[in-house]
């Protein structure tokens, strides 16, 4: 059971070795940090998971993230996904990808982006703030999201706005 789970984009990552060290590490060190108790005892592993990820290969994949199954990292460098950041499953995010929050006009931190199934975000994308991703929704390179959008459309641009819809599903 455990294993299953901390493997559980193990298949989704079959080209991306990156993405696959980087999200078993990831199910882990989320798995340990689930209780009080195992977050004592393992917060060696906790810190070490911050350490080198954060500092060494530079990907902030906070552990109190909600992440689905199968979810795939192109090009694993400079992601960053708010812990609050609720993301569905089979989504795929490239490089340089930020999901966070936004500060508000009274100065407290808003809401971190949910995202449904089957998202894919393209490189340099920028989602913030309390909105929601319908699924099958692909989002162009270096859009900056700030509202939320419908499932099944393709959203670019600064800010982002609907190009299209589309009729598949991913």
């Amino acid at each position: 059971m455990v294993l299953k789970y901390v493997f559980q984009d193990w298949s989704s990552n079959k080209y991306s070795s990156k993405g696959r060290f980087i999200l078993v590490f990831y199910r882990l060190a989320s798995l340990l940090n689930k209780t009080k108790f195992t977050k004592i005892i393992f917060s060696p592993l906790i810190i070490l998971y911050r350490i080198l990820f954060e500092w060494v290969i530079g990907i902030e994949l906070n552990i109190n993230s909600s992440i689905g199954p199968g979810v795939r990292l192109f090009h694993g460098q400079s992601i960053v996904i708010n812990g609050g950041s609720i993301i569905g499953k089979n989504c795929l995010i490239r490089n340089g990808v930020t999901l966070g929050t936004k500060i508000d006009n009274n100065g407290i931190n808003s809401k971190a982006p949910i995202l449904g199934d089957n998202v894919q975000i393209g490189s340099n994308s920028v989602i913030i703030g309390p909105i929601e991703i319908g699924s099958n929704v692909s989002i162009g390179a270096g859009s900056v999201v700030v509202k939320s959008f419908p499932k099944n459309t393709i959203i670019a641009g600064n800010p982002a706005k609907i190009i299209s819809y589309i009729k598949w599903k991913f």
